[in-house]
């Protein structure tokens, strides 16, 4: 969609389910790579672009890890809810630490576990808390507050800081939430550029340009490596292939690659061998979520009511 073009609800419905599917995509193909160097995935790999599952955590073929389950988490809570509840999200997260997930991060299983014991719904300020934890899972919060910035900021600072209360945490999720929104809702890939620029004349340790090749879980890393490789790719595809084959927190990087690049791209350009590798249940739940964080926006609601003019 170009810009200044007249946005319809069937499409924003569909970039929205293509950036949830993307991250679930990003985090299936970079599971298989986390911890390892760009030379050793070129050692065992070649260049990897399919998803075989493996990696440290033995994963089956398409199998999703804490990105997209902690994610799934904060959709639910929003849909049962009918809207946005702090407590509400987190008793979902800390259910799904109860359940004894495939992985979590030590920062997010801390920050639970203070709302598990002391019903905590923000963690304290901790200087060790700038990883991206909080970053990965914002999508729910960036499809449901479309059409309303003030309360993006508000969710997305919210959600972060029930596990990691940190500013460059905090900088990097409104930054990605915006840039989500820039993407869902048919914007040109200058204005995705304008955002994160504008977060790196905010906090220059953000800078990408020239890309120092680190993919870690620190949140500025992560950043980097998504900004260096969706700015520099021309289709979801050849995004998330040279984002994961970056290594390092690869399954994250794919996943927050995955949501912008799903979301700007839209379903079309998802590639139908990937989405076969996914499990049914997850596509469908996923589906269903989109639509409804859509349909609990001001900006859903606003278009709807539109069409119903």
């Amino acid at each position: 969609m170009e810009p200044g073009a007249t946005l319809e609800l069937a499409d924003l419905h569909d970039r929205a389910r293509a950036a949830f599917l993307g991250l679930a995509l990003g985090d299936a193909l970079g599971a298989t790579l986390e911890f390892m160097t760009a030379a050793e995935i070129r050692a065992a790999h070649g260049v990897h672009r399919e998803l075989t599952g493996g990696g440290w955590l033995r994963l089956k073929p398409g199998r999703v890890t804490d990105d997209t389950e902690m994610s799934l988490c904060l959709a639910r809570a929003i849909d049962r809810a009918g809207g946005f509840d702090l407590r509400a999200v987190a008793e979902e997260l800390a259910g799904w630490l109860r359940g004894n997930p495939v992985d979590v991060g030590s920062t997010v299983r801390k920050g639970l576990r203070n709302f598990l014991v002391f019903g905590a719904l923000e963690t304290p300020p901790n200087e060790w808390d700038a990883g991206n934890g909080a970053a990965m899972r914002l999508l729910p919060v960036a499809l449901h507050t479309l059409g309303d910035e003030a309360a993006l900021e508000r969710q997305v600072l919210a959600q972060a800081r029930l596990t990691h209360h940190h500013p460059l945490s905090d900088a990097a999720c409104v930054a990605l939430g915006r840039m989500v929104q820039a993407a869902v809702t048919g914007r040109s890939l200058a204005r995705l550029r304008g955002e994160a620029d504008a977060l790196v004349a905010r906090h220059r340790t953000f800078r990408f340009v020239p890309y120092r090749g680190q993919a870690s879980g620190y949140v500025v890393e992560t950043c980097q490596t998504v900004f260096h490789h969706f700015f520099g790719s021309a289709d979801f595809e050849s995004c998330l292939v040279a984002t994961v084959n970056q290594g390092g927190d690869a399954d994250t990087t794919g996943a927050i690659a995955g949501m912008l690049a799903g979301g700007f791209y839209g379903p079309e350009r998802l590639p139908a061998r990937w989405l076969r590798r996914l499990d049914r249940g997850l596509v469908a739940e996923l589906t269903r979520l989109s639509a409804r964080l859509v349909e609990l926006s001001p900006l859903g609601r606003a278009l709807r009511s539109r069409g119903g003019a």
